[in-house]
């Protein structure tokens, strides 16, 4: 389910995410293909993925790269040569056209972005995956958008890796139903966080969680300097299996209190960061969370092992309720 619209209702059309920065628009009841959703020769110069307030008549999107530039794996010199996105798009929602481009401050690769569930909300954050901040964006009263920084994982020095330093590289965000805690993962590192948005300028961190990653113990990768940690974390191991790779997709029940991962980010980019996961497959875990005073702890007895397919190792990414869920329904 690619569609980005959960309470729409029938015959309600709605765009899909494309690669090139323009959109795909589905009849909303048959799926049929109706046509793109911009304005011709309005498409945005990259794209990636997007949300929208209707009450506010505005979507806004991401960015990552073009599909020739990521689809072989990493590479630091498209970084260097400005091959990667760094800006959002801001879209009158009614006119289907880009009204303000924001251009993201320490925001390289701006990826997964959620606007607050309450309709009336005219803010909301994005994660930028190789610069590792989450960025929050919001409606000024004259009625342009700005955009500020609120979190920054620190990275990471390392030696026996690709860079002297490592991102932790923040692959997807979301947020609680309640508007209340904002989570996302850091694919390189290995952490699952929380933090409670009360203050959404000033997030407070209120549960982490390492769930393998990239310096884990033992692992290629030593780390010479770490602003957050006293000592690499231990591999993971889920009923007997080492978990290979790192938190990547998430997803949140509707009552807030289970949370599910996925360990594959991208066949290429996996391929290069975390070869075992091609040989084992990926896997989905279960995280329980604390929703009075915040914090997450593994369920040591959920595992999906995607390693053991009929045809062979899978590498599980998306994770979506049928009924809707945190990062799919969008109220009108």
């Amino acid at each position: 389910m690619a569609t980005k619209c959960g309470n729409c209702g029938p015959g309600y059309s709605t765009p899909l995410e494309a690669m090139k920065g323009g959109f795909v628009l589905l009849d909303g009841e048959t799926f049929e293909v109706k046509g793109t959703w911009e304005r011709p020769g309005g498409a945005a110069p990259l794209g990636y993925d997007f949300w929208y307030q209707p009450r506010h008549n505005v979507m806004i999107s991401t960015e990552w790269a073009a599909p020739n530039v990521l689809r072989d794996g990493f590479n630091p010199a498209d970084v260097e040569a400005g091959l990667y996105g760094s800006h959002l798009y801001v879209w009158d929602w009614q006119r289907h056209e880009i009204v303000q481009t924001l251009s993201l401050k320490d925001g390289l690769i701006p990826l997964e972005i959620r606007f607050l569930h309450n309709p009336d909300a005219a803010q909301g954050f994005v994660g930028c995956a190789l610069s590792s901040t989450i960025q929050r964006f919001y409606k000024n009263e004259g009625g342009t958008w700005s955009v500020e920084k609120v979190i920054q994982v620190p990275p990471k020095k390392v030696k026996g890796w690709l860079l002297p330093e490592m991102p932790g590289l923040i692959t997807d965000i979301l947020l609680s139903l309640d508007d209340r805690f904002l989570y996302f993962s850091n694919w390189l590192h290995g952490d699952l966080r929380q933090y409670d948005i009360s203050d959404p300028q000033r997030p407070r961190l209120t549960g982490q969680l390492f769930l393998g990653g990239s310096i884990v113990k033992g692992g290629p990768v030593q780390v010479l300097e770490d602003e957050e940690l006293k000592s690499q974390p231990e591999p993971l191991v889920v009923k007997g299996k080492r978990v290979a790779g790192g938190p990547q997709m998430i997803q949140l029940s509707l009552d807030g209190k289970r949370l599910y991962i996925t360990t594959s980010l991208y066949s290429a980019w996996d391929k290069q960061f975390y070869p075992d996961l091609i040989r084992e497959g990926s896997v989905m875990l279960q995280v329980d969370v604390d929703t009075v005073k915040g914090g997450l702890k593994l369920n040591p007895n959920f595992l999906v092992d995607f390693g053991k397919e009929p045809l062979g190792p899978a590498l599980a990414h998306e994770l979506r309720y049928p009924g809707g869920d945190c990062s799919s329904d969008i109220w009108i």
